[in-house]
């Protein structure tokens, strides 16, 4: 079945599914992308929506832009606590051996978070701009002509993980580990997934603390430098960190500075496909990349949701969330909003407020790397448009199966050998 039947099929049953029976998080729906519908209703229906039975367990869903943005900015309310829960639908488990920074409330969030931002700021990005140039030139440069190639390893997955190993200072030959690594801990466990057991998981946890351990214990003995391993390792607020807390955080940095710019820069090339106007906008007016980029963030955002748990009783949307009750910000459905964004399921490169959108998320816990990202999409466009003429979509994608992570795990492409 094409995406086109998956889709019809799945607005069909959206439509006259009864409104307490509807799953968001059903992993089916994110492996097939045919999720929409779903929020559509939600949204129009029931936009603060209780789901009493999941494989995640009961949650809120929370799907309009403005009540998303009142839970994500009221942190006295909603936390984010790895004790409570954690960050996503999935609850932390096993994971609250490996606490992070964006699982925790201030101050301890904030000093964390402070540490490790420098890396991501302008300064350094001014450092970082001629570097990812060069590195995106040199990687559209060879990739094949009138051929097949997936795009996601050949170029999303390379662009950014050549930046994670500048950022970490982590050996350049050896980068791929960490695309390994950042894909293994989004991975939900299950049949025919890429750990079927939370035992494989926690394997590949401990092969990257051994790794970075190594890595650690060079820096910390060594003059403080700009990668991330000795920002951490001489600042006082991580440098005391267990064990634990460290996997956490180099888990967060990993799948944060991979995963996500990976899954837009991919997103780009399957939204201006779908919308051939649009990249021949794009084409004739490259001085649009920046509101470009923008809006493929917003139509595709690199994380489905954020979740929270409620610390008290508090009334959203007419409905009475209770303490301890698992609140989820649907970031998918935010952006899609059609009372705060005008002509939400369109992609259009010119779009007249193009950030407006929630996919970095709002308040402490908003994307700390969130201008790299937006540095990676643009100079890697640029340099495509000097050098192609078009770069077509050759198949289906196939897309990251988890309510979480929004992505791609490949997707078919081609270059014209002519043009």
């Amino acid at each position: 079945m094409d995406d086109g039947s998956i889709l019809r099929s799945a607005a069909e049953d959206a439509r006259s599914i009864p409104l307490d029976q509807i799953d968001v998080s059903r992993m089916e729906l994110w492996r097939t992308n045919s999720h929409w519908p779903y929020f559509e209703r939600l949204r129009r229906d029931d936009p603060v929506h209780y789901c009493a039975s999941s494989a995640f367990g009961p949650y809120w869903s929370v799907t309009k832009y403005n009540d998303i943005m009142a839970v994500d900015t009221n942190h006295q309310v909603f936390s984010s606590q790895a004790a409570l829960g954690g960050f996503t639908i999935l609850d932390a488990g096993e994971d609250l051996r490996f606490p992070m920074f964006i699982a925790m409330d201030p101050p301890k969030h904030d000093a964390q978070r402070k540490v490790i931002s420098p890396a991501v700021s302008g300064p350094n990005l001014q450092i970082f701009a001629p570097l990812i140039r060069e590195r995106a030139g040199k990687i559209l440069d060879e990739l094949p002509r009138g051929e097949v190639f997936d795009w996601v390893d050949r170029v999303s997955v390379e662009l950014t993980t050549q930046m994670l190993a500048t950022l970490f200072d982590f050996p350049f030959e050896e980068r791929r580990k960490l695309t390994y690594w950042s894909d293994i801990a989004t991975t939900i466990p299950g049949p025919g997934m890429a750990v079927e057991t939370e035992a494989e998981k926690l394997a590949v946890m401990k092969e990257i603390l051994a790794a970075f351990t190594e890595i650690w214990n060079e820096r910390v003995n060594a003059p403080a430098r700009g990668d991330l391993i000795s920002m951490m390792a001489h600042a006082e607020a991580t440098r005391y960190m267990s064990p634990e807390e460290f996997l956490g955080n180099l888990i967060l940095l990993i799948v944060g500075g991979n995963d996500t710019t990976r899954n837009t820069i991919t997103g780009s090339i399957v939204a201006l496909n779908e919308n051939p106007h649009q990249y021949r906008k794009l084409r004739e007016n490259p001085g649009l990349i920046p509101s470009m980029v923008s809006e493929t963030i917003r139509w595709q955002p690199p994380l489905a949701h954020m979740r929270r748990t409620a610390l008290e009783d508090f009334e959203l949307g007419g409905k009475q969330i209770r303490k301890g009750d698992k609140v989820v910000m649907w970031y998918v459905s935010g952006n899609r909003d059609d009372e705060v964004i005008d002509r939400p399921n369109e992609y259009i490169v010119d779009r007249e407020r193009p950030r407006n959108h929630i996919s970095f998320g709002f308040g402490i816990h908003r994307c700390v790397g969130n201008r790299l990202a937006e540095l990676q999409l643009t100079i890697i466009w640029e340099e495509i448009l000097k050098r192609f003429p078009a770069i077509e979509v050759a198949g289906q994608p196939e897309y990251v199966t988890s309510p979480f992570v929004k992505g791609y795990a490949t997707l078919p492409t081609r270059i014209p050998a002519h043009g």
